[in-house]
């Protein structure tokens, strides 16, 4: 390769890798393939904020290569459920032939092993964050779906094949991964909203009820100008009057590394949250398939005192 080829190269990775994800899909198929390959690892421990790479799983348990039924670029942004004996996993595929994230499944029945099943969900805009959650025995989806211009809700018709749109839960503006959680006889939800895309203002609304009427907390933005600590990470985790957020720091590039806080404070007039003292539950490890970064988690806890999670990783 000669100099210039190879110059060439170097400024095109560093071009692609420095832009999130929003913009890297629409590029060349090349540009995608380079090292926006996210791909779905599973991680355990013994709190849900120091989580390693779980011994008795070969990560990472997902990649775009699972993908059967489209040409996936990445897979990523993981969310589980636990029915019965059955564990299913939603997350992001990046369709290649679209250009459009899609929302697909996998199933396992001891949280190690996974198989990829199918694409569920497709829209004429992108998808991604396939927020999943259970209420009163029936289970809803809020993928991000920014490009709509809302937040949108779905509902399982028949799970986990089959999901309907609902409505919107809020409208008009922007909504990077929204993040909704049940705590105190209300639904919150944590959503980022900076236009410019500077991954660095996070707002937040409460209703009484799923559909609402949504309001804006008085409190909100709860975080501004500040990309560290600002885009929702993954799951909020209710554990009794235990509140964590987790949050990607995208100050330097787009989903680096995961944050977590502890909400210490919830109500419709006040807010407060402390960054919880080993707040890096993931960091790249410097190689393979989580080397580059690493920008969500959805923890579970399994029994005995043990969690265990799915993230997603960049190579």
């Amino acid at each position: 390769m000669s100099l210039l080829k190879k110059k060439i190269k170097d400024l095109h990775f560093l071009l692609v890798n420095s832009l999130p994800i929003s913009i890297a899909r629409r590029l060349p198929l090349g540009g995608v393939t380079k090292k926006a390959r996210w791909s779905i690892g599973i991680y355990a421990g013994q709190s849900p904020v120091e989580l390693t790479s779980y011994k008795r799983v070969k990560n990472p348990v997902l990649t775009r290569r699972d993908v059967s039924d489209v040409r996936a670029a990445f897979v990523a942004d993981p969310f589980m459920l636990k029915v019965k004996s059955t564990w299913f996993m939603f997350f992001e595929v990046l369709n290649q032939k679209t250009r459009r994230g899609e929302i697909g499944f996998a199933t396992s029945e001891d949280a190690m092993k996974w198989k990829y099943q199918q694409v569920i969900l497709a829209e004429p805009f992108h998808l991604s964050y396939p927020y999943v959650f259970e209420w009163m025995d029936e289970y809803y989806m809020i993928p991000e779906t920014n490009e709509a211009g809302a937040i949108r809700l779905y509902k399982a018709s028949k799970f986990p094949q089959e999901w309907s749109f609902v409505g919107n839960l809020l409208s008009g503006s922007l909504f990077l991964d929204a993040s909704i959680f049940r705590y105190a006889d209300k639904w919150w939800l944590f959503a980022e909203t900076n236009p410019q895309q500077k991954f660095d203002t996070l707002r937040l609304y409460y209703a009484n009820e799923l559909l609402g009427p949504w309001l804006e907390h008085p409190k909100s933005p709860i975080v501004q100008d500040n990309a560290h600590i600002a885009r929702p990470g993954g799951r909020v985790l209710v554990r009794g009057d235990s509140i964590i957020r987790y949050t990607q720091d995208c100050q330097y590039d787009y989903g680096t590394q995961l944050r977590a806080f502890e909400i210490t404070e919830l109500s419709t007039t006040n807010y407060q949250e402390q960054e919880i003292e080993k707040s890096l539950v993931l960091t790249p490890t410097g190689s393979g398939w989580n080397g580059a970064g690493m920008h969500h988690i959805d923890p579970h806890y399994i029994n005995n005192g043990t969690w265990i999670a799915c993230v997603d990783g960049r190579g």
